[in-house]
């Protein structure tokens, strides 16, 4: 994307490593109006599991802590200097489409550079740039069918961000009437074998908040989210599929996908209550588990 002159420096005490390019970029961010002056790149290597940029870890923005925090003096310095005209910082890390903006106006504020002079790339940019750039993929011999099998809860985290942004969910004394489900719930649970505590357990705790959910995913202007909900539930409902038969009730499936998710996610484990909320969401609206319409599951 900069050509021959980027320069690349050994790796960080953080894992990662810095480039540096001074001149105009051969394609970046495009062919038509390429930086021009030094770029600084920085690179933050995690070998977490499906960790994000909304992690604490690397950006607290209450706090003011975290990796990318700790990089700003440097850079301020640097722009100060006249040695920084862009900024680029990539990680594999999940980059959301609510939290790049987020990213960029932070460094932009923070180092006086200009928005459009600041970059944030994230795992996803990087698989479109190793398709773009198949000779880079070739070059580090990347195979993905030697990669192993990790479930991905980005799609869900995607929309437990969107509801987050949106709105709070309702108070404990505020009255939602919420639509009937496909199913009805005590049959629902009947038939995929929750227990009648745990059913009721779930009810009492986010039934209220179904109609919230159902909202925000029917609004038009979160059809990108609606689009995330749905290959998450697709995931889901084939995982379970493949994996009912290990457990004994529908409550340790609830369960079982919850820890998995909350494991594998930052995002999700820093909203766990909203990920049930959603789970459970999932579960009424018969689009997880078994209903009566569909009792091979």
């Amino acid at each position: 994307m900069f050509g021959a002159g980027l320069i690349g420096f050994t790796k960080g005490k953080d894992g990662g490593r810095d480039a540096k390019f001074h001149g105009t970029a051969d394609c970046y961010p495009s062919q038509n109006a390429p930086w021009v002056g030094c770029t600084i790149v920085q690179a933050k290597h995690t070998n977490a599991i499906n960790a994000s940029f909304s992690d604490n870890d690397f950006c607290n923005f209450e706090k003011r802590t975290g990796i990318l925090f700790d990089e700003l003096p440097r850079i301020i310095a640097l722009v100060e200097a006249g040695e920084a005209q862009n900024y680029l910082v990539i990680s594999n890390r999940r980059l959301s489409g609510i939290v790049q903006p987020k990213l960029v106006d932070l460094v932009s504020s923070e180092t006086g550079l200009d928005r459009a002079s600041v970059a944030v790339l994230g795992s996803q940019q990087l698989d479109d740039l190793l398709e773009l750039f198949p000779e880079a993929k070739s070059s580090v011999s990347i195979n993905p069918l030697q990669m192993p099998l990790i479930v991905r809860p980005d799609d869900l985290a995607e929309v437990i961000e969107g509801i987050r942004e949106a709105t709070q969910l309702v108070s404990e004394d505020e009255d939602r009437s919420v639509p009937t489900p496909r199913t009805p719930l005590k049959e629902k649970n009947q038939i995929n074998n929750m227990t009648e505590e745990f059913g009721a357990t779930l009810r009492r705790l986010y039934f209220k908040e179904m109609a919230i959910v159902r909202q925000f995913l029917y609004d038009p202007i979160n059809e990108r989210f609606k689009a995330s909900y749905q290959e998450a539930v697709e995931e889901f409902q084939l995982k379970i599929v493949a994996k009912r038969g290990a457990f004994d009730t529908f409550d340790d499936v609830f369960n079982y996908l919850f820890d998995l998710l909350v494991g594998r996610s930052g995002i999700l484990r820093s909203n766990r209550r909203l990920t049930r909320v959603v789970l459970y969401y999932m579960y009424w609206n018969c689009d997880i588990g078994m209903d009566k319409d569909d009792q091979a599951v």
